[in-house]
């Protein structure tokens, strides 16, 4: 091996080994808990504020809305809110004024690990699975006989998925939800890191049974689908880099009936009720009048 052969081999393995160090300290970081204080609920909202206890371990700091001033669930039932990973309660107060204004009942609350939820690690949906039957069972509680969706983003979206035939809603909205952890670790780092990315992703996804005690495969929202025992609507964004359009195609095929797929035109991984909020009254509100109603 020439001098510059061996030169260029010790820069490329030390390279190789810086990167793959930041991928183990990333794995850390992205599991690590995100506390706030998330304080009082907007005046407008009229919430209160409630404490759900969850098989996760955490007492689950929620806001729970009624539809009207009597605290009745009124003519349509139950929406629970299930917010994105590293976000809280706060982050879906415009669709819990939606959902109000519309009839249902909200709850909004924070997944363990998140907001004033208590936990250790963040698992990506799987241990937030436990929170989301919770959440389901607190609001059947609260308002027996009513029917009950649940409409989850991103990560709410997968804990959903995870928790099966346990969920016990009468309907889901699943919006900008990653097909397996496996591709959405791919697709993030491919997105900051260019073509390396892609090699550098399974030295993120080795960690996976260390860290959340579950193996890889188990993370797929896509198989979990299958299970679904409620009328599933899948949304997602056309220029989604996070959940693409073709995850979301994958969950909407293997979802049972009956079920509906919306790609919203233009929307990324974000909020899409504040990106189209016409098109989301249409498709979101119009499958739950569809499935709640009938």
């Amino acid at each position: 091996m020439t001098r510059r052969a061996k030169v260029t081999s010790l820069i490329v393995g030390a390279a190789l080994l810086v990167g793959i160090s930041g991928v183990l300290a990333l794995g850390s970081l992205l599991t690590a808990p995100v506390p706030r204080e998330i304080g009082p609920p907007p005046a407008d909202l009229g919430a209160e504020t409630v404490g759900i206890p969850s098989a996760s371990g955490a007492d689950l700091a929620a806001w729970f809305v009624p539809a009207d001033s009597s605290g009745e669930a009124g003519a349509r039932g139950a929406v629970v809110l299930m917010h994105g990973v590293r976000a809280d309660r706060r982050s879906l107060t415009e669709r819990a004024r939606l959902f109000r204004d519309a009839g249902y009942a909200v709850l909004l609350f924070d997944f363990q690990a998140h907001g004033e939820s208590p936990g250790d690690q963040i698992t990506f949906g799987w241990r937030e699975q436990d929170d989301a039957i919770a959440a389901v069972a607190w609001m059947r509680q609260r308002l027996p006989g009513a029917p009950v969706a649940v409409v989850g983003q991103s990560m709410g979206g997968a804990a959903a998925l995870y928790a099966g035939a346990d969920l016990g809603a009468d309907a889901l909205v699943i919006e900008s939800v990653y097909g397996s952890l496996a591709q959405a670790t791919e697709n993030r780092l491919t997105m900051r890191l260019g073509g390396i990315g892609r090699p550098l992703a399974p030295v993120l996804t080795s960690q996976v049974r260390l860290r959340l005690g579950v193996p890889l495969d188990s993370l797929a929202p896509e198989a979990a689908i299958r299970d679904a025992n409620a009328p599933v609507l899948v949304a997602s964004g056309t220029e989604d880099e996070h959940a693409t359009p073709e995850e979301a195609r994958r969950l909407y095929a293997n979802a049972p009936e009956p079920k509906a797929l919306w790609i919203a035109s233009g929307a990324a991984h974000q909020d899409l009720y504040r990106f189209a909020p016409e098109a989301y009254r249409e498709h979101v509100l119009g499958w739950l009048e569809t499935t709640l109603e009938r």
